[in-house]
């Protein structure tokens, strides 16, 4: 009966059925006397196989092979344990010596070509066979003679060439040109004879010198490593990509690749006397063994239960490299792989290896994150209906919380301690039996490593409700390692937590800031601006305490200021995007009490909903009578910022102009307004009645822009004191008379009327003097003026307008004309030359005799300058 051997690597091959020739019921019968020299296998349908053996009486015996029967044990068929049967069928003699090679013809009717030794010839030999496979039917046909060695005991055709083996070593023949050459040569005298095997699946040769393989091609050069066996083989075999031997009762089955020793089989006692093995051709499911006496079949265990005996045996390494090479050779899946690699996590998580599993965890590509949730939250719980159940092989326990896996990991390793101290070997990691681990330090690495795996995990494509749970179970996960800053982190984020889930943990465990955090991520910045709140009070009563520790009193007070700055600061963060007026007034004070920066950068922030800007400044100083000077003069740049982009776009300068030169004074600006804009009138308004701002602050806003804004730039002259400037703009800019005279009234000196006037009669900058409004000025404040110095400006007018009129006239008398021959006259057209010629005042030029005809008063174009008189700004007073 065939053995198993207890070993530690694959199972590759299990027994399928067994043929004994000594349970003969007669003596006398050839069965019992004869010994196995040869087999050959031949598969005529999934559930029949026939086994040809040849004995050394010369002796051919018929075996029939099913894999899926399991009658009753007679005296000529055995089954026992096994999975099939094997079945005599008939015997023929066929040699009066030893039948040395067995091989079947499947397809009988087949044109075969054979090659034959024959002495030191080498023959290619065409064998016919019959259509019905009688003995009448065939015929061969010598088609080639190759001159070959003495000695030939095995030989392969690959491809054109033929490899022999001899006495003396391995020779290479060409079938085309019947050339040979050696190729390996053999210990003399060898301690074994030549072997060769055929490996159909590579198109490759084996050939054996003593106990080593080496692998050729069909031109002899040796590919890949060598294989290494235990003993000289008697026979080989080839199984898939596993080289099988056999010796001595024993089996071994090597992986080509590797050359490991990948299991090792038994199936009779030491000294049985010569083995041979046959397969079937490279196939995949069979292969036959025979001592003298006996026929052993072994099937080809399924792949995903080799991988499935791998990992029962811990060896999970080997079962993925055993689907990395199955997945290469085409016969698994790229999701096989990912599948085992989650199936070997999982299996790791439970023995307690847990950074090794989330590292296959994170190599698999088929597993789902919802798989580890129920490690970190009891069922039922919202994502339980999530959890794929079923998907694996039943090798590792349901899951369960991580606390509830590292307990009973513990007690398995206490057990097993108790065992190895009796005897008994279990599969419990050697490192944990000779130093136990501690509970606390295992359960931190179990969820430091979940933390892992989900973190990868977000970046993943993961459906809306899965995303809900991986983030909300790291919140968790942080929680229970005290993670604050991830905590923080996470929930500031953008984040798919469910806040429902996470508010009873958070507010238990105080982690209100990561609670405020959340609550603004997803929105809820009334309660997330609550929280703040509280946190900034509680800061400063030293209930919440900064992180970084105290070492002393001034540490201490450094801490607490650092605490309600921070939620001050988060505070105005959701302030500034928020577009809830009451709610931003309902926090803006306490924010402010804080830092009132924060205050003034909530109150200039832009807003997705256009609210008019100011309008919360606005409240703090009208209606809460704020008197915070940088809050009025954040208030004031911020009206005239917006009173310059209106004026920009409405060009409002030329109305005010138009509308405003005989009407209002600054005293009347509460009516009648002048601003189409109401940002403007609040402007000015605001300008004029708040003494808290900064005039040169919103001055040089104004003067640095393009726009006009003159008036208001009167108002911030005269809270400066430039009274001068406020006159120049308000006579000459605006031309206000009657709010000029109203601000000299409100100087109160005699000298600012004289200024006044000064300005009406001598306006600068080519400007005519404004004599209207200089005699509006005499008869409404003449009191308030010293005729002496009225008559001297006068006067001093007079004679500037004298000198002017005078020099327009010299200019206009001196001016220079050139003529030349080709110059002509306007009228005839004729060249002037050296003849006498006149000029009119509006420069056209005529010949003396056109003069004449002309006149002086009327020129050619004409114009009757008697009639339309002309003039030129070189004639006219410009002062």
């Amino acid at each position: 009966m065939a053995k198993l051997e207890p070993t530690n690597t694959r199972t590759l091959l299990e027994p399928l059925a067994e043929f004994n020739l000594n349970l003969s019921p007669s003596p006398s019968s050839p069965l019992s006397s004869s010994s196995i020299r040869s087999l050959s296998v031949s598969t005529l349908s999934d559930s029949q196989t026939l086994i040809h053996a040849g004995t050394d009486s010369g002796t051919l015996l018929l075996l029939s092979l099913n894999p899926n029967s399991t009658p009753a044990p007679t005296n000529r068929q055995t089954s026992n344990h096994f999975g099939g049967s094997v079945s005599f069928v008939r015997y023929a003699s066929v040699s009066e010596s030893a039948v040395e090679y067995v091989h079947a013809i499947d397809h009988v009717g087949q044109v075969l070509v054979l090659s034959v030794v024959a002495g030191r010839r080498l023959m290619l030999v065409e064998l016919v066979l019959g259509k019905d496979g009688g003995d009448g039917g065939g015929s061969f046909l010598i088609l080639k003679e190759i001159q070959c060695v003495d000695g030939v005991k095995t030989m392969v055709w690959l491809d054109d060439s033929i490899l022999v083996g001899s006495s003396t070593g391995y020779i290479l023949y060409s079938c085309v040109t019947g050339q040979g050459g050696l190729i390996f040569s053999l210990p003399d005298p060898s301690s074994s004879p030549p072997r060769l095997k055929l490996l159909l699946r590579e198109q490759k040769v084996l050939l054996l010198v003593d106990n080593v393989g080496v692998m050729v091609n069909a031109h002899g050069q040796p590919v890949g490593g060598s294989l290494v066996f235990r003993r000289a083989p008697d026979s080989i075999g080839e199984m898939s990509s596993s080289i099988a031997v056999v010796r001595n009762g024993k089996m071994d089955l090597y992986h080509k690749r590797s050359g490991k020793c990948v299991q090792m089989l038994s199936f009779a006692e030491e000294g049985v006397g010569p083995c041979v093995l046959a397969d079937q051709d490279g196939s995949e499911r069979l292969i036959v063994v025979a001592t003298p006496s006996k026929v052993v079949c072994y099937g080809k265990v399924p792949s995903e239960e080799q991988i499935k005996d791998l990992l029962r045996k811990k060896n999970f390494q080997e079962a993925l490299s055993l689907v990395e090479e199955l997945q290469s050779e085409g016969e698994m899946t790229k999701e096989m792989l990912s599948f085992v690699h989650a199936q070997v996590g999982f299996l790791l998580l439970f023995d307690l290896h847990f950074e090794e599993a989330v590292n296959h965890f994170l190599l698999s590509d088929t597993m789902q994150p919802s798989e580890v949730f129920p490690f970190i939250m009891r069922d039922p719980n919202r994502w339980s209906l999530l959890v794929p159940r079923n998907r694996y092989w039943g090798l590792h326990p349901p899951p369960a919380p991580l606390e509830n896996v590292v307990d009973d990991g513990l007690m398995a390793i206490q057990r097993a301690i108790f065992l190895k101290k009796a005897g008994v070997e279990t599969t419990i990691d050697n490192d944990f039996l000779l130093s136990p681990p501690n509970r606390a330090d295992l359960l931190e690495s179990a969820i430091e490593n979940i933390i892992r795996y989900l973190r990868v995990s977000r970046e993943k494509d993961l459906t809306p409700s899965v995303m809900e749970g991986v983030d909300t179970l790291l919140m968790y996960l942080y929680r229970a390692l005290n993670r604050v800053e991830d905590m923080e982190r996470l929930a500031s984020s953008e984040n798919s937590c469910v806040v429902e889930e996470l508010e009873t943990l958070l507010n238990e465990s105080g982690n209100l800031r990561t609670l405020a955090f959340l609550y603004a991520s997803k929105g809820m910045s009334s309660k997330a601006l609550a929280i703040w709140r509280i946190l900034a009070r509680n800061y400063s009563s030293g209930h919440w305490k900064d992180i970084t520790g105290e070492t002393d009193s001034l540490q201490s007070t450094t801490n607490v200021i650092s605490g309600k700055d921070i939620a001050a600061i988060e505070a105005s963060k959701i302030l500034e995007k928020s577009s809830d007026q009451d709610l931003i007034l309902q926090h803006l004070g306490w924010i402010a009490d804080i830092d009132q920066v924060l205050a003034i950068r909530v109150l200039t922030s832009e807003r997705s909903d256009q609210l008019s800007p100011g309008s919360y400044l606005q409240w703090l100083i009208e209606d809460q009578d704020s008197d915070d000077t940088q809050f009025h003069t954040t208030y004031a740049l911020l009206l005239a910022k917006s009173a310059i982009e209106n004026s920009d776009s409405e060009n409002t300068s030329q109305n005010y102009a138009a509308g405003r030169l005989e009407q209002t004074s600054m005293s009347e600006m509460g009516r009648n307004s002048i601003f189409q804009s109401p940002i403007r009138e609040r402007l000015k308004i605001f300008l004029q009645s708040s003494e808290l701002y900064d005039p040169e602050e919103v001055l040089d806003l104004i003067e640095g822009s393009d726009s006009e804004l003159w008036l208001e730039k009167a108002i911030l002259y005269k809270k400066l004191g430039q009274e001068i400037l406020v006159l120049q703009i308000l006579a000459l800019k605006l031309e206000d008379s009657e709010a000029a005279e109203q601000y000299c009234a409100e100087i109160g000196r005699p000298d600012a009327y004289m200024q006044l006037l000064e300005m009406y009669l001598d306006p600068k900058d080519g400007k005519e003097p404004m004599f209207k409004a200089a005699v509006r000025l005499l008869h409404n404040h003449g009191e308030n003026l010293d005729p002496l110095q009225v008559l001297e400006i006068v006067h001093n007018l007079s004679r500037a307008t004298d000198v002017d009129a005078s020099l327009g006239r010299l200019e206009e008398r001196s001016r220079h004309v050139q003529i030349n021959e080709e110059s002509l006259c306007d009228s005839c057209h004729a060249r002037l030359g050296t003849k006498l010629f006149a000029m009119y005042p509006d420069d056209t030029i005529v010949c003396y005799k056109c003069f004449r005809r002309q006149g002086e008063s009327k020129s050619i174009t004409g114009r009757d300058f008697k009639r339309d008189p002309m003039f030129k700004p070189g004639w006219l007073v410009t002062r």
